[in-house]
């Protein structure tokens, strides 16, 4: 290759990079756009978080059972909206069968250790992914308003994505103790999966798995509507 094909080839290689960058750009820029527009005013801080008939936590991994900083500050958050009575009833959604471990059970086990009522959890071990935790709440378990109990940067897409679904749903933002690292790196990963949740919501495709519809959730809410103590 002589000199004038190298700088050609140069050229066409910064020129694809510079293309490639722009696109990628464009995707991210356009799907937070619609996911921060389809969720405003639904997101929330829990002391100003409304009532809700059911709250929805989204799973996470787990170190060695247990929740990691991200999971546990969902639950604690969780906890907090069952003392309030603002819901009657909560629906963990996650991997039962996880890379990490059972995500579910190590969810229900913790909220009855801080002293939620076992009987008032719902089990969704199908929560796969947050498409799949939504698309679950609506179809399976027939909820229709509910309050989504994840991290700020995560409550755009779960909220935006549960209402595609025709879900009332408000997002409520958990704490986290958490390295500034994994905090970078979730909201990374959470810009990515944000331009693969435009098309879910246009779509409406079925989660991955799909079960019988599930009345234990709506069981609940009626015999604890909410304003009830």
């Amino acid at each position: 290759m002589d000199l004038m094909d190298k700088r050609r080839w140069v050229r066409w290689t910064v020129r694809g990079l510079l293309i490639g960058a722009g696109v990628a750009a464009v995707a991210i820029g356009g799907s937070l756009i619609w996911s921060y527009s389809a969720s405003g005013g639904h997101r929330f801080d829990v002391a100003d978080a409304p009532d809700a008939p059911v709250a929805i936590v989204f799973g996470a991994k787990l170190r060695g059972d247990r929740p990691m900083p991200f999971l546990a500050g969902r639950l604690d958050v969780t906890v907090e909206l069952v003392k309030a009575g603002k819901v009657k009833a909560v629906l963990v959604s996650g991997d039962a069968d996880g890379t990490s471990g059972n995500e579910t059970r190590a969810m229900t086990a913790y909220l009855a250790e801080r002293g939620v009522d076992p009987k008032m959890i719902v089990v969704d071990a199908f929560g796969l992914d947050t498409y799949d935790t939504c698309a679950r709440a609506v179809q399976v378990y027939g909820v229709d308003r509910a309050l989504l109990v994840t991290q700020s940067y995560h409550l755009p897409r779960a909220v935006s994505l549960c209402r595609s679904l025709g879900m009332q749903a408000d997002g409520v933002a958990a704490t986290c103790e958490c390295t500034t690292t994994s905090l970078v790196r979730n909201r990374v990963r959470e810009w990515l999966a944000t331009v693969g949740a435009v098309p879910e919501a246009i779509w409406n495709r079925d989660p991955a798995v799909l079960s019988t519809p599930d009345g234990s959730v709506r069981d609940l809410i009626t015999a604890h509507p909410p304003g009830s103590r």
